[in-house]
């Protein structure tokens, strides 16, 4: 039993660290937050699959307090939000979004396919949260993309955070089916 537990503890770690790690490898960095990583959140989906949602959501919690602590390093701080905005911004963009990738295998028993769509509603409940954010706390307008520019803050949000987001959902369930058709990947994680 002991060496279940430490094995569970360990495996946390581990997916926590290389999703940390993977997190610094950008594909793409958006100038007001929100970046194309590779595969970043892959480490955490698989981990709420294999333990399900409770300890997925924990492993995941763990992860949004470095993402936070990343964020801060990269100037949080230095944003000059009132701080109600910056108290929503660390729970909304961070400690909420972070989190949300633990609902991960919400699905977990329904096979491989569970498991898709268990990462893709993970990853859309993170775009919501930025939206969310977007939208109330960051209300921002404007131009986004040469040219193109809109007056409404939801759109704005809308289109902004899917910019990074709807490549991350792509590429992280498409990282998963791969990962997931592998026999010994499966064996794994339904073994736990």
């Amino acid at each position: 039993m002991k060496n279940s537990k430490t094995l569970f503890l360990v495996e946390g770690a581990v997916m926590i660290a290389l999703a940390a790690v993977l997190s610094f490898v950008r594909v793409y960095k958006l100038p007001w937050g929100g970046s194309i990583t590779f595969l970043s959140m892959l480490p955490i989906v698989i981990f709420s699959i294999k333990y399900g949602t409770l300890y997925g959501i924990g492993t995941a919690f763990v992860f949004s307090l470095i993402q936070l602590f990343q964020g801060i390093t990269d100037g949080l701080f230095a944003w000059g939000l009132n701080p109600v905005m910056l108290i929503s911004c660390i729970f909304l963009d961070y400690i909420l979004a972070y989190t949300v990738i633990g609902t991960a295998g919400i699905l977990r028993n329904k096979g491989s396919a569970g498991w898709i769509f268990g990462t893709i509603i993970a990853l859309i409940l993170r775009f919501i949260c930025h939206f969310i954010s977007g939208a109330i706390i960051w209300k921002s307008f404007g131009d986004l993309w040469n040219g193109f520019s809109t007056d409404n803050p939801y759109l704005y949000s809308f289109l902004y955070n899917g910019s990074y987001m709807l490549p991350e959902i792509i590429f992280t369930s498409l990282g998963a089916y791969l990962l997931f058709k592998i026999p010994q990947i499966k064996q794994i994680i339904r073994n736990k």
